[in-house]
């Protein structure tokens, strides 16, 4: 096993993305505030380390806005302020929200297109996921720093580094791929992904997908979910669904007023009716 490494010295680094500027300084005490951290005195590896913790602590992962028929905006105020409105999103919204949470605190941010892999191994659509890669004032890094992915690490990944990576979700590696992407794997292939740095625009195209097209998991199914101190909790429909320790509990929930409960004790999320599958 490798412990998180500094970036190879002469490597080069690609000029950060620097976002549309519209991100305030109460946005960011709103976010904080929402993520349970305190403004970090210094942009370092430990302060991100920190900030990707809580975040997935307390920001789910969840499509509710395909089946309650929302817009999905992908910009960044629109993004941050879903986040600090105590909704959540999937991988385009949750990591454009959370780079530029980072960038407001001084990290250097780099969108990242990566394409998910399926049943048999195969690619799923250019620009599938987005992830991030993060710069820091130690000089520690680059790291992938992801919110938005379904079993990702809780703790940064080197980017840089090839060996197996320690994280409290297991071992994780960044492998070579052709055309010198990256491959990352946890036991089996997660993703692919291309290290060249991509803009919000660019990912409208995917977000357009995976909210109308019936091949999509996210037109097909109905997923809340964040981890905990002990594991995970997923409202899944109309089954609630924790593991701890991974011991795994499901529970049917039988009525409407316990599924709004579900979503607002388990997830802090407020809604007015129940989401159901859209057609």
């Amino acid at each position: 096993m490798t412990s998180l490494t500094p970036t190879t010295p002469g490597a080069s680094v690609p000029e950060p993305d620097r976002g549309d500027g519209t991100v305030t300084d109460a946005a960011v005490d709103a976010y904080l505030a929402r993520i349970g951290a305190d403004r970090p005195v210094r942009a370092d590896g430990e302060a991100l380390r920190e900030l990707q913790h809580r975040h997935l602590l307390a920001v789910p992962f969840e499509n509710l806005s395909v089946h309650l028929g929302e817009d999905i905006v992908l910009e960044e105020r629109a993004l941050v302020d879903k986040v600090t409105g105590g909704r959540g999103g999937f991988c385009y919204e949750l990591n454009g929200a959370f780079g530029a949470l980072l960038r407001a605190l001084g990290f250097r941010v780099n969108l990242l297109q990566a394409r998910v892999f399926g049943d048999g191994g195969r690619l799923g659509i250019p620009f599938d996921h987005l992830a991030l890669r993060v710069e820091t004032e130690d000089g520690t890094g680059p790291w992938l720093a992801d919110v938005g992915f379904g079993d990702s690490a809780l703790l940064p990944l080197a980017l840089d580094v090839r060996t197996e990576q320690e994280d409290p979700r297991g071992v994780f590696r960044l492998r070579e791929a052709p055309q010198g992407d990256l491959d990352l794997l946890r036991g089996s292939r997660q993703f692919r992904l291309d290290l060249r740095t991509r803009t919000l625009p660019e990912f409208r195209g995917g977000a357009w997908y995976h909210r109308t097209s019936p091949d999509s998991p996210f037109t097909r199914s109905l997923v809340c979910s964040r981890y905990t101190e002990t594991g995970r909790v997923t409202l899944s429909g109309r089954a609630l669904v924790t593991t701890v320790g991974g011991e795994r509990h499901r529970t049917e929930l039988a009525t409407d007023e316990e599924v709004l409960a579900a979503y607002r004790d388990h997830f802090g999320i407020r809604l007015s009716r129940v989401p159901e599958v859209r057609a």
